[in-house]
């Protein structure tokens, strides 16, 4: 069984900066894919950023150049670099691990965590 715990979200002013981790555990792999997900109240969950085990990464493209997503393997942990946030950023942020291909876009992600709020104003 694999546990996901995000941590680090809050409250910024448009423009600032945040950086969310989650820490995961349980029967994991570097070579997992890892992402991190948003859903803002009334709207969808949207993938925002996807790492694969080699590194590779893919973002949504309202976040492309704004965002980082990273992971430490030996810590287990992945993190998301949010830099010049606006308020329409304002979601609750999910961390997810998938076994297989590594697209924001693809569905059935095995593992969720509970999510940590973003909210920018």
């Amino acid at each position: 069984h694999v546990q996901l715990v995000e941590s680090g979200g809050g409250s910024v002013q448009a423009r600032g900066s945040l950086r969310p981790s989650c820490a995961v555990s349980g029967d994991t792999s570097s070579r997992y894919c890892m992402g991190w997900f948003r859903q803002a109240p009334g709207q969808g969950r949207e993938g925002v950023a996807a790492i694969g085990g080699d590194g590779s990464t893919n973002y949504l493209e309202d976040v492309q150049g704004r965002f980082i997503i990273s992971r430490e393997n030996g810590k287990n942990t992945l993190y998301l670099q949010m830099n010049s946030l606006e308020p329409e950023d304002t979601a609750m942020y999910y961390c997810a691990v998938r076994v297989g291909g590594c697209r924001i876009y693809d569905d059935d992600w095995n593992y969720w965590g509970q999510g940590t709020q973003v909210t920018v104003s």
